[in-house]
């Protein structure tokens, strides 16, 4: 709330700044990356290939476009944006871009037990040259004063009430009000075809499997967040470090429709605030050995590392129950679009 007011009432005009996730914004960032290096022409026979550093001109071309960044959630997970940082926010400070953002890590906590990390130190520095750090913590969660709400949480309870046919009415009435037919829809997302299988105007039907068992990003989830008002998210489950790849892809989805205003519809085994299970005698799973693999790590060489102890999900997932918890008011739901109440 106290971005969206910044962002409205800042005197900066509209074409000159962006309130954006950071998650998206990196994703535009490496997209940059990868169109420019298309364009360096191949030199054949050389021994050695010229360095190129692709990232001042990615931040000629953010700053031809504006000056004011205001991120929402900004939080370092991924290895390859983690290495960047520093090189391209040293290049968009150097050019005069003020940023401001919500997280909520300091500064000195960012990508906290991260691989690497010894290389993402100076961002932190760079981070905490340029930038005041403000903490807005008062312990009280203001999402939970959030009211009224509404029925779009359904929980299967021991009394096996079919919450399928409640969600089946639901979607019934919402595509009633669409000029469509429900049916599956396929997308080209990053040159890959991504199909879902009920959609219907601007709603999709689906399942946690559909969306966070398969191998989908926050592009995807980006592309449902533009193409649809409404998703019914079938069949979620309690969450526990065994099932660490879906539980992130969880965590992206949430924080993505949550940014982009997105209305969600969900049945779950257990309520919201129960949804995520931490375990510290999880074995590793299959994903985490392959990876440890490939990086030569070995297994006493991950317990202080995030991305395999679940420390990173263990911490976002409260920020994805406090979400949950006001996409289910009629305030979160008005948003958008008032069509649907």
């Amino acid at each position: 709330m106290l971005m969206d007011m910044f962002f409205i009432q800042s005197c900066v005009p509209i074409e000159k700044k962006l309130r954006i996730h950071f998650h998206s914004f990196m994703l535009d960032v490496h997209n940059k990356i990868h169109e420019i290096k298309k364009t360096i022409p191949k030199i054949y026979g050389a021994r050695k290939p010229t360095p190129f550093d692709p990232l001042p001109l990615v931040a000629d071309a953010i700053c031809e476009r504006l000056w004011l960044l205001c991120f929402d959630e900004f939080q370092v997970t991924d290895i390859a944006d983690a290495m960047i940082l520093k090189s391209l926010f040293t290049e968009l400070f150097k050019r005069g871009v003020v940023m401001v953002t919500t997280s909520n890590r300091p500064p000195e906590d960012l990508y906290k037990h991260g691989l690497q990390r010894v290389n993402f130190l100076p961002f932190i520095a760079i981070l905490k040259e340029h930038c005041e750090s403000v903490s807005m913590d008062t312990g009280i969660d203001y999402r939970f004063l959030h009211g009224p709400t509404m029925q779009t949480y359904f929980v299967r309870d021991r009394w096996e009430r079919d919450v399928d046919v409640e969600l089946n009415a639901i979607f019934k009435r919402l595509a009633s009000e669409q000029n469509d037919i429900a049916r599956p829809r396929t997308y080209r997302i990053k040159g890959r075809d991504v199909t879902f299988r009920k959609t219907c105007g601007h709603i999709l039907d689906t399942t946690f499997d559909e969306l966070c068992a398969r191998a989908l990003g926050a592009a995807d989830y980006l592309q449902i967040s533009q193409s649809f008002d409404v998703v019914l998210l079938r069949d979620i489950p309690k969450m526990t470090l065994s099932i660490k790849p879906a539980a992130r892809r969880f965590i992206t989805l949430i924080d993505t429709l949550y940014d982009n205003k997105v209305r969600l519809v969900c049945s779950a085994d257990v309520p919201h605030v129960q949804l995520f299970e931490a375990s510290d005698s999880i074995d590793d799973d299959i994903e985490d050995r392959k990876l440890m693999d490939d990086l030569g790590i070995r297994r006493h060489e991950t317990s202080k590392l995030s991305l395999f102890t679940g420390a990173e999900e263990v911490f976002a997932f409260t920020r994805v129950v406090s979400r949950l918890q006001q996409m289910q008011t009629e305030d979160y739901w008005k948003l958008r679009d008032s069509k649907y109440l």
